[in-house]
């Protein structure tokens, strides 16, 4: 084999197609760009995200614009005004509503039913709902009708007295947490502030075993310092007694002058 043997493997190399060679060579005249059009012309381009004028993918899909709720619930809302004429008596319940076609449905899935207040309130009744607004709730108080919170989905009757009793046990629990933590950074600070710092995390770590000490080792503690100061005290006199000897000769030395001047005293008298 030489070098002028060598090539390419078979199917591996096409030729470039050839066009617009006439129509003998099969792509001639419009040379495989079709009849016309934009896409026929010299320089045309389309994006590829061009969907023929329609509204594209990056426009109608919807932005991060604000917020939104993703644990919100809807409410389908009913007025006080629609039950207006039902008799007394009546027990008012989704289902019924729903059934007497007074209860908007969604299309994709049933919603809870919240009664708004917009309207006057029917008189006797018993109205079992999901919620209820603060307006409605006083419109029915007035009426001297019923109105009872049912849970969802289940449409049990939820105890008002119940569920005030855990959230104030809630609340509470919350604040002894809130206060606890607030002790703790006020000691900290205080801490910090007397200079304690990191020593006085050791401190603190040692201080139970010092803490559990029984009242007789406190009373030999305070015997045993009070022995040392006594001591202290006592070295501190056997210190001055020195000081006050070095002083005494100045004084004999006083002693000694005041007897030579009597003697001259009495010298002197005897010779008168």
């Amino acid at each position: 084999m030489k070098l002028h043997d060598l090539q390419p493997a078979s199917g591996s190399h096409k030729p470039s197609r050839r066009v617009g060679r006439g129509h003998g060579s099969g792509r001639g005249k419009t040379a495989g760009r079709g009849t016309k059009g934009q896409k026929s012309r010299a320089g045309s381009g389309i994006p590829a995200w061009f969907e023929g004028g329609q509204t594209p993918l990056h426009v109608r899909t919807p932005k991060l614009h604000g917020f939104k709720n993703r644990f919100r619930v809807a409410y389908a809302g009913l007025n006080l005004g629609r039950l207006t004429d039902v008799p007394a008596g009546t027990l008012i319940t989704p289902d019924v509503l729903r059934h007497d076609g007074l209860l908007r449905t969604s299309k994709t899935k049933q919603q809870p039913l919240k009664i708004l207040g917009a309207g006057d309130a029917p008189k006797g009744v018993t109205i079992h709902a999901h919620a209820f607004t603060r307006s409605a709730l006083d419109k029915l108080k007035a009426a001297g009708s019923t109105a009872q919170r049912i849970s969802w989905p289940d449409g049990l009757p939820i105890d008002e007295a119940a569920e005030a009793a855990e959230t104030a046990a809630t609340e509470a629990e919350n604040q002894a947490k809130a206060d606890a933590r607030a002790a703790g950074k006020a000691k900290a600070k205080r801490a910090k502030a007397a200079g304690g710092g990191a020593p006085a995390a050791a401190d603190k770590a040692a201080a139970p075993a010092d803490d559990e000490a029984a009242p007789a080792e406190q009373a030999e503690a305070e015997e045993a310092e009070a022995v040392a100061v006594a001591e202290e005290t006592e070295a501190a006199g056997e210190v001055e007694a020195p000081a006050e000897a070095a002083e005494a000769p100045p004084d004999a030395a006083d002693a000694t002058d005041a007897a030579d001047e009597d003697s001259e005293t009495t010298e002197s008298e005897s010779e008168s």
